[in-house]
């Protein structure tokens, strides 16, 4: 499964050396040299890791991870910042913004490796959270004094498709109540509507869910129950 990396620098040279040292490493790279695009990716695509320069015109790096951190789907994803500066300001800047690691220009094939298998925990443990198990159900939705039931789709760890809409616009938080196969008692979660399309359905992400519901909902994805 190819891991997805997207990568923002406004010096095109740039682009095209990180996208040939990260593709033999299995991604596939989403190579943007206008940092404003990248906004609008970050909240339409799932993406598995960002790099990104620390100084670009209209949209600087440290604001572009701001963005990141405050999405939907790539809130925890590893973001690198690409510098030619090493000095403390910039990495405080960056550590407050969201920054997970700093890779200094001229980037070379020997540090990206290692950082990339530094990234790679992080970034499988993120793929097995969004990891999509086919699943119906029929599921009950509940929100101030109204309650419809919605049949879903499938079911990740942080969250499920349900359909239809059922009048469930994006950012109503909600609360879900479903079986499982093999669990007696019902699993109830909050949730907030992240997606909504007439032809997909609403897709969920789970608010804060319990440790124990989360361990049984892993349980079932990976098979263990």
């Amino acid at each position: 499964m190819a891991i997805t990396i997207m990568v923002v620098d406004d010096e095109p040279p740039v682009l095209g050396i990180m996208k040939s040292l990260l593709e033999p490493l299995g991604c596939a790279v989403v190579a943007l040299s206008d940092s404003r695009e990248a906004v609008h990716v970050v909240e339409k695509q799932k993406l598995d890791g960002v790099f990104l320069d620390a100084v670009m015109p209209h949209v600087d790096g440290f604001q572009l991870t701001e963005q990141i951190r405050h999405s939907k789907s790539n809130s925890r994803i590893p973001i690198v910042m690409l510098t030619g500066r090493d000095d403390a300001e910039t990495m405080r800047r960056g550590f407050k913004a969201g920054i997970s690691f700093f890779l200094g220009k001229p980037v070379t094939k020997e540090r990206l490796e290692k950082l990339f298998f530094l990234m790679r925990g992080p970034i499988l443990a993120e793929k097995r959270r969004y990891a999509r198990l086919p699943f119906h159900t029929m599921v009950t939705c509940e929100w101030g004094k109204k309650s419809v039931r919605l049949e879903s789709r499938n079911i990740s760890v942080g969250g499920m498709l349900l359909e239809p809409i059922a009048g469930l616009e994006v950012g109503t938080e909600f609360d879900l109540e479903f079986n499982l196969p093999q669990v007696q008692d019902l699993l109830r979660v909050r949730a907030q509507v992240v997606r909504a399309d007439a032809h997909d359905g609403i897709g969920v992400q789970f608010v804060n869910p319990s440790a124990q519901d989360r361990e049984t909902i892993e349980q079932f994805i990976s098979g263990a129950m």
